[in-house]
């Protein structure tokens, strides 16, 4: 073993029939990768007993660190308690400590806590109690046949912190104590662009990494563009010449997306366009068809986003452009509600009422009815207008179910004004 290998268990039904996605996952990926921890496997398992007693017996066979998020509440299908003290043979106990972080929590919502609660309280023996910052469950973790099993609550700001104040410091012990060479933490650098496929942005990264350099490139398409990521593989080389290395491939990557790259890192577009918004001291007004407040909804998401949100209408049927931004009914009769004339009106319209800097508009067919042979599912105008007398007005065809259609709407809209920002 010239490594730490570690896997990662989410735990829950509803994450395999659709009920809730697992973000836990990936934030422990990240974190575990900070240390020189490669994660190598992922489970997702049910709230059945057997099922995850199978899940940590698979892991021990090839993971060193086994992080398990999920089923510790109090509810009759938490069961990662009884499971993992079937898997190692431990019997379950109250602990004095568990319970008084317990008791002391729900204490401070007005609470005492009942019978099914008390069972947060149960940890199997020989394990050390994981203090919860946030929430009442408490987390556990133990040693069993070389590997260590930490157990945390699925809620992810409560496993988030407890990595952080718990996890992370269990962690760096263990390595510091398993006498395995120090390796370069794992470092993730994310590239957001939007407006371009899948198939383009790799034809634009075409051999941009050898098979002898050390860093993984990678791409996810989804409705709100295609996430493009670099990531080092925790050699055992200088982390100061993977910094190196990772900067100079960043440095290509921006250069070879240009205009498509609109952000790095956890931004949004939203936080790109918001910014931009308060550094030029612009104020914003936005008129929205078929995404029905989407926009607005991501807009003001922002904290400190009144700095340059004024206001937002949500004009859907024809009366309503009318009425509330002043488009001529003679011009939706003409060219039809979801044309680029009525797109550039929307947005003079809410922008003189407003007397604000910028208007933005939004109008289309997000479906799944309603389209034609000529204006299909997933036509969409945006409109700008900036008091300029040259209004911008851009069409798009989006495909997908009527939700990803009104998403990738938004997010056009915003790449619009993001990009007219820039100039």
């Amino acid at each position: 073993m010239s490594q730490l290998d570690a896997e990662t268990i989410a735990i829950g039904t509803e994450l395999l029939i659709g009920g809730r996605s697992d973000s836990n996952s990936l934030f422990l990926a990240e974190e575990l990768g900070k240390l020189g921890i490669v994660v190598r496997f992922k489970s997702v398992v049910g709230d059945e007993r057997q099922d995850i007693v199978a899940a940590i017996h698979a892991a021990a066979k090839r993971a060193q660190v086994i992080v398990m998020t999920g089923g510790l509440g109090p509810t009759v299908d938490d069961c990662t308690r009884e499971a993992v003290a079937d898997a190692t043979g431990q019997r379950l106990g109250r602990r004095k400590d568990a319970l008084e972080g317990l008791t002391a929590r729900l204490a401070q919502w007005g609470r005492i806590p009942n019978t099914a609660q008390l069972r947060q309280a149960l940890i199997p023996s020989g394990a050390t109690v994981l203090k919860n910052p946030v929430g009442s469950a408490p987390g556990f973790c133990l040693t069993w046949k070389q590997a260590l099993i930490v157990s945390l609550p699925g809620v992810p700001r409560e496993m988030e912190e407890m990595v952080r104040q718990e996890v992370l410091p269990l962690l760096r012990t263990a390595y510091e104590s398993s006498g395995l060479p120090p390796r370069a933490p794992i470092v993730r650098q994310v590239f957001h662009t939007f407006g371009l496929a899948e198939a383009d942005v790799d034809a634009k990264l075409l051999g941009l990494i050898s098979k002898r350099i050390p860093v993984d490139l990678g791409m996810l398409a989804s409705p709100m563009g295609v996430l493009v990521s670099l990531t080092t593989k925790g050699s055992h080389s200088a982390p100061e010449k993977q910094r190196d290395l990772l900067q100079k491939l960043a440095n290509e990557v921006r250069s070879r997306l240009g205009e498509w790259l609109f952000a790095e890192g956890r931004d949004t577009m939203e936080e790109v366009v918001g910014r931009e918004l308060t550094k030029q001291g612009l104020m914003l007004a936005v008129a929205e068809s078929c995404t029905g407040g989407l926009i607005g909804h991501r807009l003001t998401q922002v904290a400190g986003s009144s700095a340059y949100v004024d206001r937002g209408a949500i004009c859907y049927s024809n009366r309503a452009k009318t009425e509330m931004l002043g488009v001529p009914t003679d011009l939706i009769a003409l060219r039809g509600a979801v044309s680029k004339e009525v797109a550039a009106a929307m947005a003079f319209g809410i922008r003189e009422r407003a007397n604000v800097s910028v208007g933005l508009s939004v109008t289309g067919i997000a479906g799944p009815g309603g389209g034609t042979e000529t204006k299909p599912v997933g036509l969409v105008y945006i409109g700008l207008d900036d008091g300029t007398g040259r209004p911008i007005a851009r069409e798009f065809r989006f495909h997908g179910d009527r939700n990803v259609i009104k998403q990738r709407s938004s997010q056009a809209a915003l790449d619009v004004l993001r990009r007219w920002l820039s100039k």
